[in-house]
């Protein structure tokens, strides 16, 4: 299929273009000693030859050198400047979130860690309440086994009196025996 319209126009100006500019665009060109040794001015004088590449595409389409030198159109670059922008405010979005985060953690560590000396503060004061304990039971301990003692008597004494006057009721019964004889 031949080329027709603009597509024709295109690959003539191709035909016609500088040596220089065809090495640049075909790297097996570039590499031969003729186009490396050769200034830019004898470049420019001799016309190159373009080795045509099969095609097996039916549309037909060439790509030529106007296309990859061509500027951007101004869409697209609206478009990329636009997306550059959105992506930036994404990215300070999820780095703001990503800072807030830590913030909120090293909040929370703070008071966590102020629980915590507060919960130390009050075991402490536990630990010096119940030495304080132990030291008084320990002055205490010498009362209380002679409160021990004195229970101890006062069962042997019980015990004593409870003797005394079952022996009180046996004499008792035998003096009223001995007063009615």
């Amino acid at each position: 299929m031949a080329a027709t319209g603009d597509d024709a126009a295109a690959m003539d100006s191709i035909s016609r273009a500088p040596a220089a500019h065809l090495a640049a665009l075909n790297p097996v060109m570039s590499s031969s000693p003729a186009a490396q040794g050769e200034g830019p001015e004898v470049v420019a004088e001799t016309p190159a030859v373009v080795p045509k590449k099969p095609s097996t595409n039916s549309d037909g389409g060439v790509e030529t050198a106007e296309e990859a030198v061509e500027p951007a159109e101004p869409d697209i670059n609206e478009l990329c400047t636009d997306m550059f922008d959105k992506m930036s405010v994404f990215l300070q979005g999820e780095l703001t979130a990503t800072c807030e985060d830590y913030r909120l953690l090293e909040n929370m560590n703070k008071l966590t860690s102020l629980k915590y000396m507060e919960m130390k503060d009050i075991s402490i004061n536990i630990s010096r309440n119940l030495q304080d304990l132990n030291n008084k039971y320990a002055s205490l301990q010498p009362y209380l086994d002679q409160i021990n003692q004195i229970e101890e008597q006062v069962s042997s004494l019980e015990q004593a009196a409870y003797k005394l006057d079952a022996y009180s009721k046996k004499l008792e019964a035998r003096f009223k025996k001995l007063e009615k004889r």
